[in-house]
């Protein structure tokens, strides 16, 4: 059963105007998103940095509002619910934000930030059963309760991020969106936390979107993955699938940066030039310009979505 479901998802922003005639010109950030994330499923997004990942996350639990498109939650659409209507459903879909030292109020102690949200959503009514949770979600996280007087300055990158995991569980959300949850912190600690999240997941009935740029973290925590380029999925499939048969020239790509011991630890960029720009992408497929593969209907084309295998979806040409 799928607990989210977006269709022909869109997400402009302004950029100003342009030329003699004075054109409005837009940031085409997320053009046309079809995303379906079953129950208990983490979906791993993945791609360049600038591809649109980040602002669909946020897109999806309207933290910013879409341009056009529909995005359903446990089969209700939410695209036009309001800031009142919408509240009531926060404490259902978290996110857990990319940077550890900008993500915590740094006045507020790690108690204040826990029960924040519980005050907001009046989940619970007494002080001992705010301080009961704060305790139980510190312990959850594999943090020391005596901890929950202290200020996030005095915590380093790896135990900020558990801190705003136990914020995000508080609520006892549903869907969980983690923006490049693990880029910011060591190697080492990057396995805690993944681990972490895998244990979670499991304990609390998580859903997960996890975003990131790094194919091979993905490989550890998803079970599907998205990849996207420059506002677009270009291929979608079962992890273990995606991995064995990739089928576009771009998961190809990113599947070849993954560091590994035949390149003695080097990963092995064969991705050449620059994104374009998405205020002006690319007619036809939009990874033409980019592509070793390039046919003529490249660049005509849009290419569809064809389904090479079961759920194995691919966005190119090559298919054909």
């Amino acid at each position: 059963m799928s607990i989210l479901e977006t269709k022909n998802l869109k997400q402009y922003f302004y950029a100003g105007r342009e030329g003699l005639l004075g054109n409005k010109q837009y940031v085409k950030a997320v053009d046309g998103i079809d995303l379906q994330v079953d129950e208990g499923e983490c979906l791993g997004l993945v791609g360049e940095s600038g591809c649109g990942k980040s602002t669909l996350g946020r897109t999806i639990l309207k933290l910013i509002e879409p341009t056009s498109g529909e995005i359903r939650f446990k089969d209700s659409n939410i695209t036009g619910l309001k800031k009142k209507k919408m509240k009531s459903l926060r404490r259902n879909m978290q996110m857990i934000f990319q940077d550890p030292y900008a993500s915590l109020n740094p006045r507020m102690s790690i108690k204040g930030i826990i029960n924040e949200p519980l005050k907001v959503h009046k989940i619970y009514k007494t002080k001992n059963e705010i301080n009961d949770r704060v305790n139980y979600l510190l312990n959850v996280v594999g943090l020391n309760k005596n901890y929950m007087n202290r200020f996030p300055g005095e915590f380093s990158g790896g135990q900020r991020q558990r801190i705003m995991i136990a914020r995000v569980l508080a609520t006892n959300p549903e869907l969980v969106i983690a923006d490049e949850a693990v880029s910011a912190l060591d190697v080492s600690i990057q396995s805690q936390i993944l681990n972490l999240l895998s244990e979670l997941q499991e304990e609390f009935s998580l859903t997960y979107i996890f975003i990131s740029h790094d194919l091979g973290v993905v490989k550890f925590i998803s079970d599907s993955i998205a990849v996207m380029y420059l506002g677009k999925i270009v291929e979608y499939s079962e992890t273990n699938e995606l991995y064995k048969n990739p089928g576009h020239p771009y998961t190809k790509s990113l599947l070849n940066s993954i560091p590994s011991i035949k390149t003695r630890g080097r990963a092995r960029n064969d991705l050449k030039g620059e994104i374009p720009s998405p205020i002006n992408p690319p007619k036809g497929c939009r990874f033409h310009t980019r592509c070793k593969y390039v046919m003529d209907i490249c660049r005509r084309e849009e290419p569809k979505s064809i389904e090479v295998s079961k759920n194995h979806f691919v966005s190119c040409h090559l298919m054909r």
